[in-house]
């Protein structure tokens, strides 16, 4: 009986201290709060990302994107500058979703090659499809109640250029993100491009009618913006033309649709301002 209590007591006396020692040290699962089991789920699901967080989108970004799904690499330009992306990041344009589709057996790998893009204007709309904007960013004033780009500079004056390998000549960057974005079929992209190209202003003359000429080439017959766009900001500007002579040289150059359609813009322009102080118009 002495050694059966004991023995007991002894068991009694360990399994206590063993108890006290382990609830110090490591605590079960269940015994976290839920707020506490919440947090370990978080940081366990969700490591760091190289790509954009959440927290870095704009207002007008689309839902999260999977940053799990698989990685495409985009051969781009001459050079052949490569880049990675995610396929569900690159699906948001039919374009790309298209030529992933297309390699859905390929084992090594998806890769979609861009031989005419320029890589600087493909970062761009790259940047866009993870953040829903590219730099230079659009900014909005809620003071002056007014949009404005980020690297502008205290004058107001901005002027962002690509070097176009096929035309030899700087474009207005812009221009070619729009006419990229066309091909790509993604329309919110081209009506950011529009609304920042509008923002600018102190452009050469020699830099809008070559970033005009691109965007007659690269842009429908039935284009209705940006074309017109480059019509208005060409007869707003017409003194600066008229001072500079680049006008001339690129009318003699000509034979292109960009000069008939601006003729008929500013015939049209005249006929606005000339009925408009006709004596019918004063009665």
């Amino acid at each position: 009986m002495f050694t059966s209590s004991r023995s007991k007591s002894y068991r009694d006396s360990f399994s206590g201290r063993i108890g006290k020692e382990r609830s110090k040290k490591q605590k079960s699962f269940r015994d976290y709060p839920p707020s506490t089991t919440k947090k370990i789920f978080a940081q366990q699901q969700y490591p760091a990302q190289a790509s954009p967080t959440s927290k870095d989108q704009p207002s007008s970004s689309p839902t999260s994107p999977n940053l799990h799904s698989a990685i495409v690499t985009i051969s781009v330009g001459p050079s052949q500058r490569l880049f990675a992306a995610h396929e569900d990041i690159l699906s948001k344009s039919p374009y790309f979703a298209q030529a992933c589709r297309s390699q859905f057996f390929e084992a090594s790998g998806k890769r979609v090659e861009l031989p005419d893009e320029e890589p600087e204007v493909f970062s761009a709309v790259l940047e866009y499809l993870y953040k829903g904007d590219y730099t230079p960013k659009l900014l909005f004033d809620k003071k002056r109640t007014s949009w404005y780009l980020d690297d502008c500079d205290v004058t107001g004056q901005c002027e962002s250029t690509v070097y176009s390998s096929r035309l030899g000549v700087a474009v207005l960057k812009d221009t070619v993100i729009y006419c990229s974005a066309n091909t790509y079929a993604l329309s919110e992209l081209q009506r950011l491009a529009l609304k920042k190209q509008g923002l600018q202003s102190g452009v050469q003359c020699s830099t809008i009618l070559s970033s005009a000429r691109y965007a007659y080439a690269h842009t429908p017959s039935s284009d209705s913006k940006l074309r017109a766009h480059y019509l208005a900001l060409i007869i707003r500007s017409r003194s600066t033309f008229k001072r500079s002579g680049t006008m001339q040289m690129e009318m003699e150059h000509g034979g292109t649709p960009l000069f008939f359609d601006l003729f008929v813009a500013m015939v049209n322009h005249l006929d606005d301002v000339t009925s408009a102080h006709s004596p019918r118009s004063a009665r």
